[in-house]
């Protein structure tokens, strides 16, 4: 009995269905079909006909005729595909679903945030390994260069939303043009162009080429690809030492495309480079020999991803396998990080395909300090953790303001300071205005009467009366005054506010504000500021939020305000738990505004935060901003969806993975109206 065979000794008398239709099916049929009751063959992409002796059958058909096992033959990643879209059924149906090296496929993997169970080769292994050959090969997709999609079939997804941007419609899209490709690659190694010519060889009315959709698709993979940076340092190294380094792809892709990705990804260290499209073979037939016929019997390590066709074959070629983690196996090697079932929609698929190319873009990743997996860097921190759930609030505020045909937005000072970039991407730097504004700027200017006193007193704040007084309503007294309470101090209070209106008007004047409605935005808060500024302000003021507080008690006073998140929603969630963090790194670099003067220029509070501070939260809003420009490249306008359970559950991780940056783990959160400070560390 084959390896295979006695690896599903167990399924012997059961019905059996092998999913796929590749020469690897081909191979493990031989191996079963003596022993084994095998009724048919499945696809993704075909259900009918007959291959390889058997009858290509739906996946309900083999339901309805009893079948207990599925074995999926394919790679890795195309197993987690076919894994995502039928897991669920096998499951429901009691059918076991499991790859040909044994893995069950429907097994829920448990959210883990180290590699405590995963073992592989080290860094230190790959340059004693590679440095003892004579000659290095290396693999390209998922191991030098990785995707920012989950699974490399969304390449072709988001080639078809492309065609539907240009009014180009064809029928079953991607299951034609991956059966196209599985067609082919039964005999030879077929370039992209062909693909698409098999495709469309029985269409007579497409408005697109072969060669069209061959260039757009190349273009949306070439704009997908980035460098996995540890590696490519390493043999970067290795090409220094004087060490030839050739690049074998199984791809559909020329190798004049393959240089000018290379070239994209800044990656110059290679000797040649084997396309399989040029030479019509692949590395799980006579690819290796080729690079064979080129090396002239020097020993050759090649590293790469895949099981098949990088380790198994290269060692059936006489090569040294090497094999490395994909970032997609380090991510369900820590069990999707519990996000295995937001994979449903292309648009999660492509932000989670950001996530993992950037936090699993080291292969050697379970090298870590104790195993865990770690952020560095306060970039990261605001491109993996707080990029997702803001970026889909600025796509939430642009819509209301196209609803709500609001010409005027305000982003109010400090935590519109970054949101405003976000919003000038989608709509240009004229649409909107940063305007400066604090509760304490809009309390000073808009307080009329002894009611807002007692509204604004409230409010605890933690400190003296006389430090409230200065805070809160620009007020010095002196040591020497000994009134007790805030009320006390009325009239000055009062005569104080009119001073600070007239200089705040003199700004307001300043702004260029169009007929109708003004979008005010703030991130979190009860309306407080709001309220005060509408007072002045000639313009009804219509709040946008991303959270609003104590939204109860502020009904009855006039006030205007969308929330993003509804109470509904953010009782049901931990969002109130986390917004002080996004706050935090929101913020401007500039202090507080507390009022204006007589020209209307505003007046800053000291600066309480150091350079070291206000440079970290600078960083991660980089990375937040590299983030919102990269997904609105990656994502059509068609398919930007929100998903506030993914958003949550990637701001969640801010607690559970380690991060190690000095100084985002040594910032505070200020808020000075209250006098309040607090340590990140506290919040994390």
């Amino acid at each position: 009995m084959s390896e295979l065979g006695r690896m599903l000794c167990a399924y012997k008398n059961c019905k059996i269905a092998l999913y796929g239709l590749g020469i690897e099916t081909q191979k493990a049929l031989a191996q079963l079909e003596a022993e084994f009751e095998i009724i048919g063959l499945l696809d993704g992409y075909q259900t009918g006909g007959e291959l390889y002796g058997k009858p290509v059958i739906s996946l309900s058909g083999a339901l309805e005729r009893g079948v207990k096992l599925i074995l999926v033959v394919a790679r890795p990643g195309s197993c987690k595909v076919i894994a995502r879209k039928i897991g669920d059924l096998c499951r429901e149906n009691k059918v076991d679903l499991l790859d040909v090296r044994g893995k069950n496929l429907c097994e829920q993997k448990k959210a883990v945030y180290h590699f405590g169970q995963t073992s592989g080769y080290t860094i230190e292994e790959l340059c004693q390994t590679a440095g003892e050959a004579e000659v290095i090969s290396v693999d390209l997709f998922d191991t030098l260069i990785m995707r920012r999609v989950l699974f490399s079939a969304d390449v072709i997804e988001l080639t078809q939303q492309r065609l539907y941007e240009r009014n180009i419609q064809i029928e079953d899209f991607c299951n034609r043009r991956m059966a196209s490709e599985k067609k082919l690659s039964k005999t030879c190694a077929p370039t992209l162009t062909e693909i698409y010519r098999d495709m469309l060889s029985n269409e007579t009315d497409i408005a697109v080429s072969p060669n069209d959709l061959a260039e757009l698709e190349w273009s949306i993979d070439l704009a997908l690809c980035v460098p996995r940076k540890k590696l490519c340092e390493i043999l970067g190294k290795l090409k220094e030492s004087g060490k030839e380094i050739y690049i074998v792809s199984d791809t559909y892709y020329t190798k004049s495309q393959l240089e000018l990705l290379l070239a994209d990804c800044g990656i110059s260290f290679y000797t040649d480079i084997f396309a399989s499209c040029e030479y019509g073979t692949g590395k799980t037939q006579e690819l290796f020999l080729q690079l064979k016929d080129r090396i002239d019997g020097r020993s050759c390590v090649h590293i790469g991803d895949d099981m098949t066709a990088d380790v198994e074959s290269a060692k059936r070629h006489g090569l040294i396998p090497f094999r490395i983690f994909c970032g997609l196996e380090l991510f369900e090697e820590a069990g999707y990080l519990g996000m295995w079932n937001e994979t449903e929609s292309l648009s999660n698929r492509i932000r989670l395909g950001m996530f993992v190319a950037n936090l699993f873009n080291n292969p050697f990743l379970f090298e870590a300090e104790e195993k865990k997996i770690c952020v560095q860097h306060a970039r990261d921190i605001g491109y993996l953790f707080l990029a997702p759930i803001i970026s889909d609030f600025v796509f939430w505020l642009d819509r209301q303001t196209r609803n709500f045909s609001i010409g005027t937005v305000w982003f109010c000072a400090r935590d519109g300071y970054l949101v405003k970039q976000l919003y000038d991407v989608l709509n240009g730097a004229a649409a909107s205005d940063y305007f400066l504004t604090s509760r304490s700027a809009a309390i000073r200017a808009g307080i009329e009467s002894e009611d807002d006193i007692r509204y604004v007193g409230e409010m605890k704040f933690s400190g003296t009366l006389r430090e409230q007084l200065r805070e809160r309503f620009g007020l010095c007294v002196s040591e020497a005054d000994k009134r007790q309470n805030l009320l006390d101090y009325k009239d000055e209070i009062l005569e104080n506010a009119r001073l600070y209106r007239k200089n705040y008007l003199t700004y307001i004047q300043k702004r260029k504000v169009l007929d109708g409605p003004i979008a005010f935005f703030d991130f979190v808060a009860k309306g407080t500021t709001q309220m005060y500024l509408s007072r002045f302000v000639k313009h009804p003021l219509k709040g946008f939020y991303f959270l609003q507080l104590e939204e109860e008690n502020m009904k009855g006073r006039g006030l205007d305000i969308l929330p993003f998140y509804t109470n509904e929603e953010r009782d049901g969630s931990a969002i109130f738990d986390d917004y002080y963090i996004l706050e935090t790194m929101l913020t401007s670099p500039e202090p507080s505004v507390f009022g204006f003067d007589g020209e209307g220029e505003a007046c800053y509070a000291t600066e309480t935060r150091s350079k070291t501070d206000i440079a970290c939260f600078l960083k991660a809003g980089s990375g937040i901003l590299d983030y919102f420009k990269e997904y609105l490249k990656i994502c059509p306008a068609g398919l930007i969806q929100m998903d506030k359970k993914l958003d949550e559950a990637i701001l969640s991780l801010i607690h559970k993975i380690t991060i190690s940056d000095p100084d985002f783990l040594n910032l505070k959160v200020e808020d000075p109206f209250f006098n309040r400070m607090t340590d990140i560390t506290d919040l994390i």
